[in-house]
């Protein structure tokens, strides 16, 4: 597999998907990140070379949480890249110097499968050990500092799409 360095754009961000995934009573997917006491966070992944956004978001969707394209439904996506600086103490060590963070495209996807396929163990290192539906402005209070704005922006864009009852 390619490296996250070969897949920056010319300002030094990865291409990343952001997943956020709504019930039927507009509450959202919130997940506590493996070994974070107290990381929670909706499903993200890295793009690979040459993947288009929406092919990395089914492939994202089912190594994080186990769902497949079947499972839900795509209500809306973020207009443009959101961007999100990533701090230097979180930075790899074999990352390039002009490595700087995440551009992400952000998708909502409304649960039109079963709760029960939600799984966490559908790769071989899972992302998550736990997760819980939250209000949909929760994480906003909940993330952790340095992506606060993109999830800020990413929640306001795609808030008018939310489907609240049966679909």
């Amino acid at each position: 597999m390619p490296s996250e360095i070969e897949n920056l754009d010319a300002e030094g961000f990865r291409p990343n998907v952001g997943i956020v995934i709504s019930n039927n009573l507009g509450d959202v997917f919130w997940a506590r990140r493996v070994g974070g006491d107290n990381a929670w966070q909706f499903p993200q992944g890295g793009m690979q070379p040459n993947e288009a956004p929406e092919d990395a978001l089914y492939r994202e969707l089912f190594e994080e949480v186990g769902l497949t394209p079947s499972s839900v439904k795509i209500l809306a996506v973020t207009r443009n890249w959101l961007r999100y600086r990533l701090p230097n103490r979180l930075r790899r060590y074999n990352s390039s110097p002009r490595f700087r963070g995440q551009k992400q495209r952000w998708y909502l996807l409304q649960l039109v499968g079963n709760e029960s396929d939600i799984s966490m163990n559908c790769s071989d290192k899972p992302e998550f050990d736990a997760w819980r539906w939250v209000s949909y402005w929760y994480p906003l209070t909940q993330i952790v500092a340095f992506k606060q704005e993109v999830y800020r922006r990413a929640l306001h864009e795609l808030a008018p799409a939310i489907q609240i009852g049966d679909t």
